[in-house]
């Protein structure tokens, strides 16, 4: 169990996230093996790594709620991988990659 977690690998966030990506799969359009196995390997492998950063970020301590946002990373696998890495991205180069809209503001007379 330690030599697993030296790799980085959280055994609580790596099944939370198995279920999570279980879920997803049986939603999933495609339902070849090879799609299902890359989806269940996509959302553990959101979840394990991507769970620690969510946690910190969002200062969450309890271990049921960390377990949560785990089951959460491994539905949505690679989507919030996805987003974690547009966000992080956007933070580095200190300005966001889409296009805001500009509001035109009505002005009474």
């Amino acid at each position: 169990m330690d030599q697993l977690q030296k790799f980085g690998i959280q055994i609580g966030f790596l099944f939370s996230g198995l279920f999570g990506a279980i879920l997803m799969a049986t939603k999933a359009d495609k339902t070849d093996a090879k799609s299902v196995i890359l989806s269940l390997i996509g959302g553990m492998s959101a979840a394990n790594f991507l769970t620690p950063l969510l946690v910190d970020t969002l200062n969450v301590t309890n271990v049921k709620h960390q377990n949560a946002i785990a089951f959460i990373a491994g539905f949505l696998g690679l989507k919030l991988v996805e987003i974690v890495s547009e966000k992080f991205l956007e933070k580095v180069n200190g300005k966001t990659t889409k296009t805001k809209k500009k509001v035109k503001r009505l002005q009474y007379k």
